[in-house]
Protein backbone atom coordinates (compact mmCIF):
# COMPACT_ATOMS: atom_id res chain seq x y z
CA UNK A 1 0.00 0.00 0.00
CA UNK A 2 1.59 3.25 -0.84
CA UNK A 3 0.66 5.80 1.58
CA UNK A 4 2.45 8.98 2.68
CA UNK A 5 4.12 8.46 6.59
CA UNK A 6 5.05 12.41 8.11
CA UNK A 7 6.65 13.37 11.38
CA UNK A 8 5.61 16.61 12.25
CA UNK A 9 6.64 18.59 15.31
CA UNK A 10 4.46 21.69 16.21
CA UNK A 11 2.60 23.17 18.97
CA UNK A 12 -1.79 21.90 19.66
CA UNK A 13 -3.42 24.83 18.49
CA UNK A 14 -6.66 23.27 19.93
CA UNK A 15 -7.95 21.78 22.72
CA UNK A 16 -8.16 18.03 21.93
CA UNK A 17 -12.03 17.15 21.03
CA UNK A 18 -12.81 13.46 22.02
CA UNK A 19 -15.45 11.34 20.85
CA UNK A 20 -17.04 8.04 21.92
CA UNK A 21 -18.24 6.30 18.13
CA UNK A 22 -19.39 2.93 17.14
CA UNK A 23 -16.27 2.40 16.56
CA UNK A 24 -14.55 3.23 19.27
CA UNK A 25 -13.07 6.31 20.78
CA UNK A 26 -11.93 8.97 18.51
CA UNK A 27 -10.31 12.28 19.19
CA UNK A 28 -8.62 15.20 17.20
CA UNK A 29 -6.78 18.23 17.75
CA UNK A 30 -5.39 21.02 15.08
CA UNK A 31 -1.72 21.31 15.23
CA UNK A 32 0.55 24.18 14.25
CA UNK A 33 4.21 23.62 12.69
CA UNK A 34 6.07 26.41 11.99
CA UNK A 35 9.41 26.27 9.64
CA UNK A 36 12.26 28.57 11.70
CA UNK A 37 15.32 29.35 9.74
CA UNK A 38 18.59 31.48 10.27
CA UNK A 39 18.32 35.57 8.75
CA UNK A 40 22.36 36.00 7.70
CA UNK A 41 21.46 39.19 7.19
CA UNK A 42 19.84 39.51 10.88
CA UNK A 43 21.93 36.92 12.34
CA UNK A 44 18.44 36.14 14.40
CA UNK A 45 16.37 32.91 13.71
CA UNK A 46 13.36 33.53 12.05
CA UNK A 47 9.84 32.34 11.65
CA UNK A 48 8.73 30.99 8.69
CA UNK A 49 5.30 30.08 7.05
CA UNK A 50 2.79 28.10 9.90
CA UNK A 51 1.03 25.10 8.23
CA UNK A 52 -2.07 23.47 10.20
CA UNK A 53 -3.20 19.67 10.67
CA UNK A 54 -5.79 18.18 11.89
CA UNK A 55 -4.47 15.03 13.46
CA UNK A 56 -6.83 12.27 13.99
CA UNK A 57 -6.82 9.64 16.64
CA UNK A 58 -8.46 6.34 17.66
CA UNK A 59 -9.15 4.22 20.46
CA UNK A 60 -6.11 3.47 22.67
CA UNK A 61 -4.24 6.67 21.30
CA UNK A 62 -7.35 8.98 21.32
CA UNK A 63 -7.93 8.37 25.42
CA UNK A 64 -4.47 8.93 26.11
CA UNK A 65 -4.63 11.99 23.91
CA UNK A 66 -7.60 13.63 25.66
CA UNK A 67 -5.61 12.80 29.17
CA UNK A 68 -2.63 14.15 28.32
CA UNK A 69 -2.48 16.61 25.08
CA UNK A 70 -3.34 20.04 26.01
CA UNK A 71 -2.98 23.70 24.33
CA UNK A 72 0.27 25.14 23.05
CA UNK A 73 2.43 22.03 23.99
CA UNK A 74 4.97 21.15 21.61
CA UNK A 75 4.45 17.13 20.73
CA UNK A 76 5.83 14.82 18.07
CA UNK A 77 2.64 13.51 15.52
CA UNK A 78 3.94 10.27 13.19
CA UNK A 79 0.96 8.93 11.12
CA UNK A 80 -0.56 8.95 7.46
CA UNK A 81 -0.94 12.65 5.72
CA UNK A 82 -4.26 12.56 3.80
CA UNK A 83 -4.99 15.72 1.88
CA UNK A 84 -8.57 16.37 1.07
CA UNK A 85 -9.99 19.71 -1.08
CA UNK A 86 -13.50 20.57 -1.63
CA UNK A 87 -14.81 21.74 -5.93
CA UNK A 88 -18.10 23.31 -6.14
CA UNK A 89 -18.68 24.85 -9.41
CA UNK A 90 -15.78 23.95 -10.96
CA UNK A 91 -13.77 26.03 -8.28
CA UNK A 92 -11.88 24.82 -5.23
CA UNK A 93 -13.25 25.75 -1.89
CA UNK A 94 -11.03 24.73 0.56
CA UNK A 95 -8.05 22.05 1.18
CA UNK A 96 -7.38 20.54 4.27
CA UNK A 97 -4.14 18.54 5.34
CA UNK A 98 -5.15 15.84 7.77
CA UNK A 99 -2.26 13.63 10.10
CA UNK A 100 -4.26 10.07 10.90
CA UNK A 101 -1.69 9.46 14.09
CA UNK A 102 -0.09 6.33 14.58
CA UNK A 103 2.16 8.01 17.65
CA UNK A 104 1.92 11.06 19.66
CA UNK A 105 4.59 11.89 22.21
CA UNK A 106 5.73 15.29 23.80
CA UNK A 107 8.28 16.80 22.45
CA UNK A 108 11.30 16.78 25.09
CA UNK A 109 13.50 18.59 23.19
CA UNK A 110 11.49 21.58 25.09
CA UNK A 111 10.41 20.42 28.14
CA UNK A 112 9.84 17.52 30.29
CA UNK A 113 7.20 14.99 30.78
CA UNK A 114 6.34 12.17 33.31
CA UNK A 115 5.17 8.60 31.42
CA UNK A 116 2.43 6.66 33.18
CA UNK A 117 1.44 3.65 31.62
CA UNK A 118 -2.60 3.41 30.43
CA UNK A 119 -5.12 1.03 32.58
CA UNK A 120 -6.09 -1.65 30.04
CA UNK A 121 -9.75 -1.41 29.51
CA UNK A 122 -11.64 -3.56 31.39
CA UNK A 123 -12.50 -7.02 29.76
CA UNK A 124 -15.47 -9.31 31.30
CA UNK A 125 -14.29 -11.66 33.58
CA UNK A 126 -12.91 -14.98 32.16
CA UNK A 127 -14.12 -18.70 34.16
CA UNK A 128 -12.93 -19.36 37.06
CA UNK A 129 -9.81 -21.76 36.70
CA UNK A 130 -7.61 -23.41 39.65
CA UNK A 131 -4.29 -22.55 39.73
CA UNK A 132 -2.42 -25.58 39.20
CA UNK A 133 -0.07 -27.07 42.15
CA UNK A 134 3.18 -26.09 40.36
CA UNK A 135 5.80 -27.63 43.41
CA UNK A 136 7.67 -31.13 42.77
CA UNK A 137 6.81 -33.32 45.55
CA UNK A 138 10.20 -33.99 47.84
CA UNK A 139 10.54 -37.97 48.07
CA UNK A 140 9.68 -39.47 51.26
CA UNK A 141 12.81 -40.17 53.80
CA UNK A 142 13.81 -43.53 54.62
CA UNK A 143 13.00 -44.82 57.56
CA UNK A 144 15.85 -45.20 59.86
CA UNK A 145 15.58 -49.17 59.39
CA UNK A 146 16.06 -49.28 56.11
CA UNK A 147 13.28 -50.76 55.01
CA UNK A 148 11.95 -49.21 51.91
CA UNK A 149 8.36 -46.97 51.58
CA UNK A 150 5.93 -46.63 48.43
CA UNK A 151 6.80 -43.40 46.60
CA UNK A 152 3.89 -40.49 46.63
CA UNK A 153 2.31 -40.16 43.45
CA UNK A 154 3.00 -36.55 41.59
CA UNK A 155 -0.08 -34.46 42.29
CA UNK A 156 -2.46 -34.55 38.71
CA UNK A 157 -2.12 -30.73 36.99
CA UNK A 158 -6.08 -30.04 35.55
Amino acid sequence: MNETIVSVVGNVATQPVYRELAAGPSARFRLAVTARYWDREKSVWTDGHTNFFTVWANRQLAANVAASVEVGQPVLVQGRLKVRTEVRDGQQQWASADIDAVSIGHDLARGTAVFRRAGKPETPPTPARPEPNWETPRPAEPPADGTAQPTPEPAAVT
